[in-house]
């Protein structure tokens, strides 16, 4: 009922949502995040008001601005840790014994065997709980101590961040952090406009122009700032990142509106601008920013969940042992009472059930190992250290080793099947480069002087490389900074057009400087000035930007730059030849991940342009459909372009990402692209990381409705027929609008299946909380181990979400890396983690698991077989001390050996061969079926060990003087056997022999020997251990028992071995066959045999013929498809209050900019 009163709500949502006005993608996002939060919100009455320049009232509680990522607070502590602790069923088992322990006359093994270890593997885990929870106090602490500049008492000193309060004065030099959620005052840019960087709120490439009110935008001075009085009243904070509401009401003035394009957002950074004044009015855990986040999840790997349930059904059968034992007692003490009157059993005072059942319990709870999560720690806990100290993960340029902030999930590590990762910061540096251009039939690389040669000789391309070198000079949005020293240094609210403007530079094209009317630019050591007539901004729908102007020879020139279709589709009819050269040219960039613009140019005649500049005045100031009525306009100019060339630029890359997709790839693992950034350049990154591959067909879901998003769906859920939630070689793109349809509750089911059909998906324009409900869902639906990658603040969420969280711990922000489970330097370090330490720890946790299962078992189940003997009295075969310290010393090191040095194949082999991550992706290691074969192994062993024991004291004659020694020397004959064979079978089931292990299989046969000569020689001097007083004189003299030494353990262990033979010979995995072939040091290449190498499946190659299928019924999906083949992509501010327009009226670069002193 609950989840049908959600799917109602969730529709009437979308419904609603349907009758909104179309918005443009970035505002569809910022809806997209509104919608999705609802927690948390206040009611309008809780207005802030905030005092400027004096003291905030007392009345007024807001918090400070530490912020915390940590799990753990000295408070929370202890409350936590033991609720995370208390989880594991084994623990709570064992408590439950240790107080069953303090009955009188209940235990037989004493009060303390359980409580102290207990005690010592909680206290152990604290340890490491705590020192890994100082790590994320030490991140965020480096955060808190930032320092900025705050005006007080009418100067300015230097604070740390986390003294900042509410009410502070700001200032922000270039290139910094917000330290708070601010409200702009000022900058040292005209008309209070500031540049910021928002990649790592919502993963978008492009700047935003955030701009003052007028009223306070003249705030430049310390001294003006002394003046300013008044207050602000603003909403209550709340999660909404592209929402505020708030009134600035300076004394004596009339009320300003305040809005989102005058606030400054902590996570963001100052781009492009010297300084800016802010005013605080969110700190601390109230900012949006930390609003969006949440408590950092206390995470389990699925080994451990797996672990727990299994210890719940041990615990079924050792209750069941328990009842049988106790049932078994009454029979044969009722049997016996009368005949056996000499054993005393009518003064037994245990002769009551519930006393001999308890017994039983504690005679049996070893079966569950108590020693298994201490050595799960303390291998855990060393594994991390592996990981932090791995030098092929250490970053040397930023001096960043790779850090496992929790040890928890090592083994989760070698199981994922999903990887959702960012792309801003993550695979890509947020670098464009401007690579190369094509005019003619020639391409020009950058690093080359073809073009200036070309140029200087008069070759048949000069003339139109000058125009293009003029067109990447003059149009376009840049303001340049000439230092007094240097060359210019360019500042752009898009990264592409500061790339091509850097690329003209270099081929001597160089611009200069910008006023409201003209721009300069130096064209091969001539000064040429052009005037800036008209700009038509670039928009999405637009997909192109113009420049009208006058050139040094008083000619109206239209110059534009955009997409291919948009450009050819209006061009003279007469450059078709170089067009379709050209056209040529755009696919061989986008094979290699370029992206693309063409340019072209047009002479305009001064009469039609005057009658034209009317027409597009009147566009821009009429009322209704203004933005249409711009589009025609721009339509009536933009025609009969002649082509001059294309540029591409790249958007580069992190170092090796393309290379570390495709190994993933290789081992089975599916990679999801979640961004908050444009659609064009996120399949552009696709393309140039290799995640989409020419041609694959794609499906583009680009929807604005319910209605739309479930056809779309559906349609293409039924092409796939057969092959629906099969694996097919398909990229699906969605943008964050349609996802929000998609992700409805009665769509969702349908959607998830599409998905899981395509090899690869990219979400774009997404909000930080549809990237934790994409991870969310996909979890829940595929029910395998997903982790999440990312390295801004937007990454957060689903950072927590996943089984596994990975922070890319780079030179911006440390959100993310402090938010995760583990953090690297760079995206391709992620190979390693997962093909080399995540297998290798994941085969080890397996290992030392089963194992610590197994050899408890071993031990420990030869008491039930004993009490057949000893008339189910619960009298231990052992002596007590022997039983607490098998555990602790005499097995302990084999285990820890397995966690900790065991590996399949050598780190190079995984890496080289990805598809030796399967066996442990796959959870082949570890299952029910494979934990209860080693429980039956170890049941089996026990009653060999037992009976073969009993054989060969079966007549109790084991010395040549005739004695014999009783059930104790019995019970040392089994323990050592037992030892020995546990410690056979660790050497059989290990891989790899290292000198630690050679030291803890040998080594625990050696410790048992040593302390039976030692713990015999304890009585009388040491009062403990009367009854192995000179036992070890009785057992080193008896030939039986060097006799039953060599065999016992040999016949017990050869069925194992013969096992292992055969699996390995006639059975053998891929993983066996890799290993043989690396200790033999032959070529394992060879046991892949011949691959087909980039040959596609029938399914795909069915799916590609009929790639029209997904693009029907819709001309500018074919259109897109057209544009994503060549490459096009262009990042830009879209629907801002400061068009691109004002934004270059605004700047007159020969005018000295305010110091803010």
């Amino acid at each position: 009922m609950h989840d049908m009163i959600n799917c109602v709500h969730d529709k009437n949502e979308y419904e609603d949502l349907d009758l909104l006005k179309d918005q443009e993608d970035g505002t569809a996002s910022a809806a997209m995040d509104r919608e999705t939060s609802t927690v948390g919100a206040e009611t309008t009455a809780d207005h802030r008001i905030i005092f400027i320049n004096r003291t905030q009232p007392a009345v007024h509680k807001f918090v400070n601005n530490r912020i915390s990522t940590a799990k753990y607070s000295v408070l929370r502590f202890v409350p936590l840790f033991l609720f995370e602790q208390f989880r594991r069923w084994a623990n709570i088992f064992f408590l439950l014994i240790a107080l069953l322990q303090q009955i009188p006359d209940v235990s037989p093994t004493g009060r303390y065997t359980t409580l102290v270890p207990l005690i010592f593997i909680l206290s152990v885990s604290a340890i490491k709980e705590i020192i890994e929870d100082i790590k994320r106090h030490r991140a965020d602490d480096e955060t808190n101590h930032r320092t900025i500049e705050v005006f007080r008492e009418d100067m300015w000193i230097r604070v740390r961040w986390l003294n900042v309060i509410v009410g502070d004065i700001v200032k922000v030099q270039n290139n910094d952090f917000f330290p708070a959620d601010l409200v702009l005052l000022s900058s040292s840019e005209p008309q209070g406009m500031s540049f910021i960087e928002t990649a790592n709120l919502d993963g978008e490439t492009n700047l935003k122009v955030r701009r003052a009110l007028q009223c306070t935008a003249k705030l430049t001075t310390t001294l003006e700032l002394r003046h300013f009085s008044g207050t602000i009243e603003c909403e209550p904070p709340n999660r909404h990142l592209y929402e505020f509401t708030g009134v600035l009401k300076e004394t004596n003035k009339l009320a300003q509106p305040l809005g989102p394009d005058q606030i400054l957002l902590r996570g963001a950074m100052l781009r492009n601008t010297s300084w800016v004044f802010g005013l605080v009015i969110y700190t601390g855990h109230e900012t949006k920013l930390m609003k969006n986040s949440t408590n950092a999840p206390l995470k389990r790997s699925t080994v451990d969940k797996t672990t727990n349930i299994q210890i719940l059904l041990l615990f079924g059968i050792l209750l069941t042992m328990c009842i049988l034992c106790s049932v078994c007692n009454e029979i044969w003490t009722n049997s016996h009472a009368r005949t056996d009157w000499y054993i005393g059993l009518n003064d037994v005072f245990n002769q009551n059930f519930m006393y001999n059942l308890l017994t039983f319990v504690i005679l049996f709870n070893n079966l569950i190992p108590i020693s298994l999560q201490v050595t799960l720690e303390v291998v855990r806990f060393i594994q991390a250290i592996f990981i932090n100290m791995d030098l092929e993960m250490y970053h040397e340029e930023t001096n960043t080793p790779a850090m496992a902030r929790t040890s928890n999930l090592n083994e989760e590590l070698g199981q994922v099947k999903y990887i959702f990762s960012d792309k801003t910061g993550t695979l890509t540096r947020n670098i464009m480069e401007f690579k190369k251009c094509a005019v003619g039939n020639i391409i020009y690389n950058i690093d080359e002087d073809l073009a200036l040669q070309h140029i200087r000789e008069g070759h048949k391309n000069a003339d139109m490389l000058k125009e293009l070198l003029v067109l990447l000079s003059v149009c376009h949005t840049v303001i340049p900074e000439l230092p007094k020293d240097g060359p210019v240094i360019y500042h752009a609210a898009s990264p592409d057009e500061r790339a091509l403007v850097y690329g003209a530079s270099r081929f001597g094209y160089e611009f200069k400087s910008r006023t409201p009317d003209y721009v300069e630019i130096d064209a091969l050591g001539k000064l040429e000035r052009y005037e800036i007539l008209n700009v038509i901004e670039f928009t999405s729908t637009r997909k192109r930007m113009s420049v009208i102007v006058k050139d040094p020879n008083g000619n109206i020139r239209l110059f534009c730059k955009g997409a291919d279709t948009v450009i050819y589709e209006r061009l003279e009819s007469s450059g078709a030849e170089i067009g379709d050269i050209l056209l040529q040219q755009l696919e061989l960039f986008a094979t290699e991940g370029l992206r693309t613009l063409c340019c072209a140019t047009v002479d305009l005649n001064e009469s039609d342009y005057n009658h034209w500049k009317t027409i597009y005045h009147n566009a821009c100031t009429s009322l209704d459909n203004r933005e249409a009525n711009i589009e025609q306009a721009a339509d009536l100019i933009e025609k009969k372009l002649k082509l001059v060339g294309a540029t591409a630029i790249e958007d580069k890359l992190q170092d090796g990402v393309p290379e570390t997709i495709a190994a993933l790839l290789k081992a089975d693992i599916n990679i999801w692209v979640l961004t908050g950034d444009k659609q064009e350049t996120a399949i552009n990154i696709g393309y140039s990381s290799r995640l989409i591959v020419q041609g694959m067909p794609l499906i583009i879901l680009n929807d604005d409705s319910l209605d739309g998003t479930r056809e779309s769906v559906l349609r293409n859920n039924e092409d796939l027929g057969v092959n629906l939630e099969k694996q097919n070689e398909i990229a699906l793109i969605i943008n964050g609008k349609t996802l929000k349809y998609a992700l409805s509750c009665d769509l969702r089911s349908d959607f998830l299946k599409l998905c899981v059909s395509c090899k690869v998906v990219i979400c774009c324009r997404v909000s930080p909380m549809q990237k934790a409900e994409v991870v969310e869902y996909v979890t829940n639906y595929t029910k395998t181990i997903t982790l999440a990658i990312g390295d801004g603040a937007n990454d957060v969420a689903m950072i927590q979400k996943a089984h596994v969280g990975v922070g890319i711990s780079g030179q911006e922000g440390l959100q993310a890396a402090c938010a995760s489970d583990y953090s690297i330097a760079q995206f391709r370090y992620l190979l390693r983690l997962l093909l080399v330490h995540g297998a290798w720890n994941y085969l080890r946790m397996c290992k030392l698991i089963l194992y610590s299962f197994y050899k408890n078992i071993c031990l420990y189940v030869i008491e039930l077989w004993f009490a057949i003997y000893s008339g189910w009295s619960g009298q231990i075969l052992f002596e007590r001390w022997s039983i607490g310290l098998y555990n602790v010393i005499f097995t302990a090191l084999p285990p820890l050996a397995m966690g900790l040095f065991d590996k399949a194949c050598s780190a190079d082999l995984m890496l080289k061969f990805p598809k030796l991550y399967k066996p442990s992706q796959s959870g082949q290691l570890f299952n029910v079926r494979v934990f209860w074969v080693w429980v039956l192994n170890g049941m089996v062993h026990s009653a060999m060990l037992f009976w073969l024991s009993l054989f060969i004291c079966e007549h109790e004659i084991i010395w040549m003087n005739g004695k014999e020694g009783g059930y104790l020397i019995l019970g040392n004959f089994v323990y050592t056997y037992v030892v020995v064979t546990v410690c056979y079978k660790a050497g059989l089931v290990t891989n790899s022999w290292t000198w630690p292990t050679h030291c803890a299989i040998w080594g625990s046969i050696l410790l048992w020997f040593i302390f039976v000569l030692i713990y015999s020689n304890f009585w009388p001097i040491i009062p403990v251990g009367s009854i192995m007083s000179g036992m070890y004189i009785m057992l080193f003299t008896s030939a039986v028992f060097w006799l039953g030494l060599l065999l016992v353990p040999t016949v017990t262990m050869t069925p194992d071995f013969v096992f292992k033979v055969i699996r390995g010979t006639v059975f053998k995995s891929l993983t066996d066959a890799m290993r043989e072939s690396e200790i033999r040091k032959t070529d394992p290449g060879n046991v892949f045999g011949r691959e087909s190498k980039g040959s596609l499946s029938e399914t795909a190659r069915l799916l590609k013929n009929v790639r029209s299928v997904f693009f029907r019924k819709s001309h500018t999906r074919v259109d897109l498809e057209v544009e994503l083949s060549h490459g096009f992509a262009f990042s830009q501010e879209e629907g801002g209050t400061v068009s691109q327009a004002d934004v270059i009226r605004a700047y007159d670069t020969n005018i000295p900019k305010p110091d803010g002193m």
